[in-house]
């Protein structure tokens, strides 16, 4: 697989209820982590506030691997990229780092589908989306 360059970084504060009863930060947790690293990346490609409630997009599948724990005092971001648009669908690859040693804690892949909110369907991904993915990915190729 080619190496992914990822454009968009949100460093992550850890919450004392992030941590389970063995000292690390729970498995369920990283989700939320994913989706704050998601809307971070959506906003600055639209280069925008996005009213989610009102979005022509959705997670249709989301896959989480943990290769390695995350402690309290550990220092961490949440990596983004798009590394495959389709017609209906785009492909987001994330990982959790620790910012200090390089050590990645876990990876996800997440397929989204374009959304219609009012027919409460499938759609293709607006070209808005793919232009403005494509523009900040800097790969016309997507």
């Amino acid at each position: 697989m080619e190496e992914i360059v990822y454009r968009n970084r949100l460093p992550i504060q850890l919450r004392f209820n992030d941590i389970d009863v063995i000292g690390h930060v729970n498995n369920t947790v990283y989700f939320n982590f994913y989706d704050l690293g998601k809307t971070a990346y959506f906003e600055e490609v639209r280069g925008e506030h996005i009213d989610w409630s009102s979005t022509d997009i959705v997670v249709r599948c989301i896959n989480a691997e943990f290769l390695a724990p995350t402690f309290y005092r550990d220092r961490i971001e949440v990596d983004t990229a798009v590394v495959k648009i389709g017609n209906k669908s785009l492909h987001v690859h994330q990982r959790i780092i620790d910012t200090v040693n390089n050590v990645v804690k876990s990876t996800c892949t997440t397929v989204m589908v374009g959304f219609d909110v009012a027919s409460n369907t499938s759609k293709e991904i607006s070209q808005t989306w793919k232009d403005a993915i494509r523009v900040y990915e800097q790969n016309p190729n997507l």
